[in-house]
């Protein structure tokens, strides 16, 4: 194995002056430097990260812990979190905690155990509470994605699920629907209340009462439990239209199930979701979403969090950005008369 000595004796340098090049430190004269360098090329010379990291005090690795990597958002996040990483010089490690509590606990603690520079996390829902500030009293720089965790103030970045909930859902009843059922997330996550209250507010604004038997508390995880969603879906009586998907795993479910009991959609129930369906809403533009900016999330998070780890010593404000989302009106909610 090549060691810094063997640079050190082939550019005719010291063993400090190899080290300098290879962190960056020190004064060094550019002639000495590109002689350093060529010599490390020259012998394929990989420098040890562990020992580097040991010495700047930085890994240059940030941990990336999503939800449900099944979920097109999510995919797209992800990849927006990993070309922002490469265009400031990180490199990402990667978590998915299945909409899971333990899970993410073991996550959280492999985390401290690596020596990451900072972590972008969607936390599974308020009783995260615990995980974040085990990041906090170790000092890991995180960011919250999609998702707010009450008792925790932090950069994040989030869509409009309010105003999301809203527009969809006064969509359905432009179209002259006025029997709206809700599938949607567990309670305990931020979007998932917001995009409720959405759909509570246009059902006001429109004078429609909301009938409580006609909204679901399910999970937004691929990991649902369908007969619980099945059982939901035969007790829904007739009068029933349409039904809004809290996001677009629960929408292929909700339809998968009505295909199964030989409804059409939109002929026989119109169906929306929350977050388009990635690259299969190219091949067969079929649902109608609300589509957030899932490639700017990962993006802007990722840009956000590296500022924070590179201006520790600065007392920057909190930033909360708000993302604004889009109706994408397509063929899965049929016009009524």
């Amino acid at each position: 194995m090549v060691t810094i000595y063997d640079i050190a004796k082939k550019a005719n340098v010291s063993a400090m002056t190899v080290s300098r090049v290879i962190n960056n430190t020190g004064r060094i004269s550019e002639k000495t430097r590109k002689k350093v360098k060529l010599v490390m090329e020259e012998l394929h010379y990989v420098p040890n990260q562990t020992a580097r990291s040991l010495v700047l005090q930085q890994t240059h690795l940030i941990f990336l812990l999503i939800t449900d990597i099944t979920n097109p958002f999510f995919t797209t996040l992800s990849r927006g979190a990993e070309d922002a990483a490469r265009k400031y010089g990180y490199k990402v490690l990667f978590g998915n905690s299945d909409e899971d509590l333990e899970k993410e606990k073991d996550y959280i603690q492999t985390i401290l155990a690596s020596r990451v520079d900072g972590v972008l996390i969607t936390p599974t829902g308020d009783s995260s509470l615990t995980h974040l500030e085990m990041l906090q009293q170790h000092q890991v720089p995180f960011i919250l994605l999609d998702r707010e965790v009450p008792g925790i103030v932090c950069d994040i970045v989030v869509g409009d699920s309010r105003e999301s909930g809203l527009t969809l859902t006064e969509h359905l009843i432009a179209k002259g629907h006025r029997h709206i059922a809700m599938i949607n997330g567990s309670s305990t996550i931020s979007s998932a209340r917001h995009r409720l209250q959405g759909y509570r507010d246009a059902l006001k604004l429109g004078d429609i009462p909301v009938v409580e038997d006609w909204i679901l508390e399910s999970g937004f995880g691929s990991n649902n439990q369908l007969d619980h969603i099945a059982a939901w879906l035969d007790s829904l009586p007739s009068p029933v239209t349409a039904i809004i998907a809290g996001n677009n795993v629960l929408a292929v479910q909700m339809i998968t199930l009505l295909r199964q009991r030989g409804k059409r959609v939109p002929d026989d129930i119109s169906v929306v979701c929350f977050d388009d369906l990635g690259p299969y809403s190219s091949v067969d533009p079929f649902m109608t979403v609300i589509s957030q900016q899932a490639y700017q999330f990962g993006y802007l998070g990722m840009q956000t969090l590296i500022e924070r780890i590179q201006d520790k010593e600065t007392d920057q404000p909190w930033r909360k950005l708000v993302l604004p989302s889009e109706l994408i009106e397509r063929k899965s909610v049929l016009e009524l008369e």
